[in-house]
């Protein structure tokens, strides 16, 4: 099969079927997950469809709907857990400060923050907060802002200008795209604005994103690629993606 057959196909079969994942397209037309990748890159331009994590939907079925964060949270499990454990390394000595943002990746980080490791830890993350508040360890402080209900994270004007007065050592984001082109995005304008402060924050920026989020480009930008000191991600990045992101200046770590 050719591949302009192969994606009129793909087309077709999002629309009959509704949402699918990368695997299921690469297993049902017998190619890898790369080149379904590219597929849906090419089948997105055209506005035949839209890429969502992990996968696509019918152009029809979503605008800028973004996903919630029990959705996310039970997608991808074992390699966000693999990030988390990489980013650890990331840490700076005890004593260190770092900020964490919203999402399921940087919530696995914060639960495998070293017991003996002392941090101060910045966070908008109303669940992020919830899990740190009993550690001895940790001398938490928890960001102002109006909470969304999708990530549970502080946003808003006050969010920005309670960053604008800080520095740490590390910050820590989650993403909802990368490409090397358009850089780092994310569905809300509101939480793209936490995200520039946050990176505004960090001596050094680390960004943890599984496989799903490479070739994906949502409604915001909040980082253009050179702007990210570090992607940690998983193995099923595309070499192409490696290359391109570390051509930008970004180091890429797979776990």
């Amino acid at each position: 099969m050719y591949a302009e057959e192969r994606q009129q196909a793909i087309a077709r079969l999002v629309n009959q079927r509704g949402r699918m994942s990368v695997n299921q397209l690469a297993r049902e037309y017998d190619v890898t997950t790369e080149t379904v990748r590219r597929d849906l890159s090419s089948l997105e331009r055209l506005g035949l469809v839209r890429r969502v994590h992990g996968g696509v939907v019918p152009p029809a079925s979503l605008s800028l709907i973004e996903a919630g964060l029990r959705e996310r949270d039970h997608v991808n499990t074992e390699s966000k857990e693999r990030i988390a454990r990489a980013a650890i390394d990331r840490l700076p000595a005890p004593g260190g400060t770092i900020l964490l943002d919203a999402g399921t990746t940087t919530s696995r980080l914060a639960s495998l923050l070293p017991p003996e490791h002392s941090l101060t830890v910045i966070t908008h993350a109303v669940p992020i907060a919830a899990r740190l508040a009993g550690h001895r360890q940790i001398d938490l402080r928890l960001l102002p802002g109006r909470v969304r209900r999708t990530t549970q994270a502080a946003v808003g004007a006050d969010t920005v200008a309670a960053l604008s007065h800080l520095r740490v050592d590390v910050a820590f984001l989650g993403t909802n795209g990368i490409t090397a082109e358009h850089g780092f995005t994310t569905p809300d304008p509101d939480e793209a604005a936490v995200k520039r402060a946050l990176i505004g924050c960090g001596r050094q920026v680390v960004v943890v994103a599984d496989a799903s989020k490479f070739g994906v480009e949502t409604a915001v930008r909040f980082a253009a690629a050179g702007e990210i000191d570090v992607v940690v991600t998983d193995s099923d990045v595309s070499a192409t993606d490696r290359r391109a992101l570390t051509k930008a200046g970004v180091e890429v770590v797979m776990a």
